[in-house]
């Protein structure tokens, strides 16, 4: 018997679809909701600042799509379990807040070994944190293996602060050419 054209392929379809439902089902879901605005008041603690921070982390900043805390094996980006420990160190001439502006301000500057350079900078859209929620989120990862210690005060070489920004002395502006 012979199984016409027109229904082997409708088979095909129905399997086709089948199959890429159930591949489909197996990969976890996120909701993304629009994300919050936060108020920022001058006098924020510290310990204020890190709850924010987290709220971003897991919401608007998205770190937490790409970045585990506390996984082992096979991961997507470095996992943030005492991240502050290794910030310290990670980068010769900078401190954990100035590694961690670095990582979130200029993603590229330092890629770590083993993983792609494929983080996005945060602060530019489409994620576009601001300085203070960067600073938030700073602090919510210094608590990842340290203590916090930004503020919403606190400078660093990408928020117009001088901590990690190399003074150049100015170059004598060159001597006028042809003429006199």
């Amino acid at each position: 018997m012979r199984v016409p054209l027109i229904l082997r392929i409708g088979a095909l379809v129905l399997a086709t679809t089948g199959f890429y439902a159930y591949v489909g089902q197996m990969v976890p879901q996120k909701e993304v909701l629009p994300p919050k605005e936060t108020a920022f008041g001058s006098d924020m603690t510290t310990e204020e600042m890190v709850k924010v921070g987290r709220e971003i982390m897991s919401g608007k900043g998205l770190c937490l799509t790409c970045h585990t805390i506390g996984k082992t094996g096979a991961l997507r980006f470095p996992d943030l379990e005492n991240v502050d420990v290794r910030a310290k160190t990670r980068v010769p001439g900078l401190n954990d807040v100035e590694y961690f502006a670095q990582s979130i301000y200029d993603p590229t500057a330092f890629v770590v070994p083993g993983f792609p350079p494929a983080m996005p900078p945060i602060n530019k859209p489409p994620i576009g944190l601001t300085d203070k929620e960067i600073l938030c989120v700073i602090a919510a990862l210094q608590t990842l293996g340290g203590t916090p210690t930004v503020t919403l005060q606190t400078k660093h070489h990408y928020n117009s602060g001088a901590a990690a920004a190399p003074a150049t002395p100015p170059q004598p502006a060159p001597p006028p050419k042809g003429g006199q």
